[in-house]
């Protein structure tokens, strides 16, 4: 019994592993804005950094500013104010290696506590005067590494960051467990096995009770990035609308009073209904422009997106929604197997 159900409890065990250490694992010490953002070039400035979970107070640091991985500029100043403010004194040469006469720079810290903490174009150099002349730029700098494990700081994100390892997998879940219910319907009009047609039922509730959740958790993460709960966002509206198809593919099967038609009906139904998911959610959000990444073609996830302490929670996270919802779809169908055995022996 337990050896047959071991993916059960892993799937279990990897969602309940997912929620401990996405909420308990603290956000690593970042850069949460710098000001002014606009330097003149060819003048000295200073900046005003604002840190997250930092702690300047406590070690020695050293910043840049960085143009490319080939060219950075050193800070001539550091005067740390407290634990989460520091002033940096920049020398901005008039000639800048760029063709460009506005040129947006990085910011890099790097704490001895903190670690590093990288702001990507925290910074506009304007009056540029575009040369190959690298003699005021670093060519290299050694950087240390974070001190202590933790996820990463993600600009306005912040502590919603976290949100990646409910909302995200929810979705991977969702595809699985509806393909899954796909299936058992394709063998259901080929056999004509009630058990395949109670799988079917059971997967795709499962699958659109994973859908609502994702729903849930995706309008919260947008009250925090978008400022509102529902933005009519392409994504949004396509989810919703690919939701409301399977919520049709009850409606219908609960319509039919004959229980073989209404099982030929919804099996048809689910094809088509899975046939629509694809595109709705895969395929017309990434041909217009969206507030989702991965919008215009673009892969949802880049490469600086998820950090290796992010894909120690993610992809267990991932695997185990697939199979907490490839669980409950099984429950589900054997409850309806189990409920026509008992309406068949009543009304004999």
């Amino acid at each position: 019994m337990i050896k047959g159900a071991w993916w059960k409890y892993l799937g279990a065990a990897l969602v309940l592993y997912s929620l401990v250490a996405g909420m308990l694992i603290p956000l690593g010490p970042g850069i949460d804005g710098v000001s002014p953002v606009a330097l003149a070039a060819g003048e000295r400035h200073v900046l005003t950094v604002n840190g997250y979970n930092t702690h300047y107070r406590e070690g020695d640091m050293q910043a840049w500013l960085r143009l490319s991985a080939k060219y950075n500029l050193a800070a001539q100043q550091i005067i740390v104010q407290d634990d989460r403010t520091v002033q940096l004194t920049f020398d901005i040469p008039k000639k800048v290696p760029s063709p460009d006469t506005v040129t947006a720079v990085s910011l890099i810290v790097d704490h001895q506590q903190d670690g590093l903490s990288v702001l990507p174009s925290a910074i506009f150099l304007t009056e540029c005067s575009p040369s190959s002349d690298d003699a005021d730029w670093l060519l290299e700098v050694e950087t240390a590494g974070p001190q202590y494990f933790h996820f990463p700081y993600r600009g306005r994100l912040a502590e919603t960051i976290r949100n990646t390892y409910y909302h995200v997998p929810l979705w991977f879940g969702l595809m699985i467990v509806l393909t899954m219910s796909m299936i058992k319907a394709v063998q259901y009009l080929h056999t004509r096995d009630a058990k395949a047609d109670h799988q079917s039922f059971g997967y795709a509730s499962s699958g659109v009770v994973l859908g609502l959740l994702g729903l849930a958790t995706g309008a919260l993460w947008a009250k925090h990035a978008w400022g509102a709960y529902w933005s009519f966002d392409i994504k949004q509206n396509m989810t919703a609308i690919a939701l409301l198809i399977y919520l049709a593919y009850f409606i219908l099967r609960s319509a039919l009073p004959d229980r073989d038609l209404a099982a030929k009906f919804s099996a048809v139904y689910n094809i088509f209904a899975f046939a629509l998911l694809v595109p709705l959610l895969y395929i017309i959000p990434r041909m217009v422009m969206s507030l989702h990444p991965g919008a215009g073609g673009n892969p949802a996830f880049a490469g600086e997106d998820l950090d290796n302490t992010m894909r120690m929670v993610f992809y267990p996270a991932v695997v185990g929604w697939i199979l907490l919802g490839l669980w409950m779809g099984q429950v589900h169908g054997r409850l309806l197997t189990i409920q026509e055995k008992i309406h068949l022996r009543t009304t004999k």
